[in-house]
């Protein structure tokens, strides 16, 4: 099953372009967060988690907070659990540099 697939299967959304473009934003962010190079498999989840998060945020970007009929909403960047697996994952710099071990 693709990741496209995983997400149809937990958000009900049929759109797989719109599921194609959340994942590789939530990929690139991973990649970014974590300075590395190439997804390793264990992130993978952790991207598609994101993704839920952006899909469940369209319309409401930018928002802080917000109330309606008597209820509020608070929303935050993203569940902590998900940066506590990125930050088990994030390279440190080491003399200006980041160093990712490469496959031979």
């Amino acid at each position: 099953m693709t990741d496209v697939e995983k997400l149809q299967v937990l958000t009900g959304e049929k759109d797989e372009k719109l599921l194609t473009v959340l994942l590789d934003d939530a990929k690139e962010y991973v990649l970014a967060y974590t300075h590395r190079t190439t997804l390793p498999a264990a992130l993978q989840k952790t991207v598609r988690d994101l993704a839920v998060v952006a899909l469940n945020r369209l319309g409401t970007e930018g928002e802080m907070a917000r109330s309606e009929a008597g209820e509020s909403y608070t929303f935050a960047e993203a569940p902590k659990q998900i940066f506590d697996v990125l930050d088990r994952y994030r390279l440190a710099r080491v003399g200006g540099m980041y160093h990712e071990k490469t496959q031979k």
